[in-house]
């Protein structure tokens, strides 16, 4: 059997190395499976601890995708199994998920994520914590849990709120797919680097004079990094995000759920995109948007490790609830695409419920990320 992720070291022309994992998975569109987690996680803090690493690539195997997202079918059978309890796998996989995506978010070295393809949910989680994240002409990115019955989490909670002129909210309730453009227009990427040129980028990562100096390393490969950008610029897709930019503020400025899904619903036009993003909202669970209206303004205001705290508890309850199973079921398992959802409407939703979800399952000394940030 394939190992499900793959690590190479590649020398550098001065002795240094350059440290390479491939999510290796491809029929499953490199989801994000536990055994993935188990390996990347040790391998990460060993390559952060090893001196002669430079910097790190992390990529998907395949054309198709980076890493599509966790693996919901393995969730879906932990939850059926353990229906209406708490199932100690939901718990271990998203705790041992979100460990993972703080690591990238805070690894010292310069961490280089390829996003080519489609990179959602868990394999965003992957891509926003790198440092040099790079997207490519075929890159398709999304956090489209309003579908399935969850919410956007791996961190969410911290990178939607820092998209500008309320992307985070419009993307966060409507699951939208964005290109490469809107990822770097919305800080989920950082350079554009048609795919093409992927052989010759990691070629010329093993010809950098890497020094000892971290700061300085990063500052190396930007600068290859930009040059890469400057030859594959033409290949660059336009931005959806800016041309609706005046709209998506308009329709998500204001004080109350029902309005702004009110706002996006009202909104006529031809455009597929814009459509596409309506549907999602209009067909999605009330019940995830109105989490995802809360877990952002809840957001704003946390650190990165309190927002994956936060998120840990929401996502164990989802396990718990049944709106997260419904989901999947309607989507992968009987695929019917009819999911019976809790709540007709956002305005329907019980506000008891939500607050449920917000209560913490554990005290704050119980909490399994307690030690998340006190490195």
């Amino acid at each position: 059997m394939n190992q499900v992720v793959t690590f190479q070291e590649i020398n550098c022309i001065n002795g240094k190395k350059i440290a390479v994992a491939t999510l290796n998975s491809p029929k499953s569109l490199n989801a994000l499976s536990d055994e993935m987690i188990e390996l990347l996680y040790p391998k990460l803090e060993q390559w952060q601890m090893q001196s002669d690493i430079a910097a790190v690539f992390l990529q998907g195997e395949g054309e198709k995708a980076f890493c599509a997202g966790g693996d919901i079918v393995h969730m879906y059978n932990e939850m059926i199994a353990n229906k209406g309890n708490f199932s100690l796998g939901i718990e271990e996989y998203f705790t041992k998920e979100y460990q993972l995506d703080y690591l990238i978010h805070t690894f010292d070295k310069p961490f280089i994520v390829w996003g080519n393809g489609i990179v959602m949910g868990g394999g965003l989680g992957l891509m926003v914590g790198g440092s040099h994240r790079v997207v490519t002409e075929s890159s398709r990115i999304a956090m489209p849990e309003i579908s399935i019955g969850l919410y956007p989490d791996v961190g969410g909670s911290y990178f939607l709120n820092r998209m500008p002129d309320n992307c985070g909210m419009f993307l966060g309730l409507t699951g939208a797919s964005i290109n490469a453009a809107d990822a770097k227009y919305c800080h989920l990427a950082d350079y554009f680097v048609a795919s093409d040129n992927k052989k010759a980028f990691v070629e010329q990562l093993a010809q950098v004079d890497w020094q000892d100096s971290i700061a300085l390393n990063h500052d190396k490969l930007s600068s290859l990094l930009i040059n890469f950008e400057k030859d594959s610029i033409n290949q660059l897709p336009k931005s959806k995000l800016t041309e609706y930019e005046t709209l998506i503020e308009q329709v998500t400025n204001a004080d109350n759920l029902k309005a702004i899904v009110d706002n996006i619903l009202s909104v006529e036009t031809d455009d597929k995109w814009f459509s596409r993003a309506q549907k999602s909202l209009k067909h999605g669970s009330a019940l995830s948007a109105s989490l995802t209206y809360q877990q952002i303004q809840f957001g704003a205001s946390l650190s990165l490790a309190d927002c994956f705290r936060m998120e840990l508890n929401l996502s164990v309850k989802s396990g718990k609830f049944g709106e997260f199973s419904e989901g999947i079921r309607a989507l992968l398992i009987d695929k019917d695409n009819s999911p019976k959802w809790h709540f007709s409407s956002v305005e329907t939703v019980d506000k008891k419920v939500v607050d449920w979800f917000f209560e913490s399952k554990w005290s704050q000394e119980q909490h399994p990320l307690v030690l998340l940030g006190n490195k």
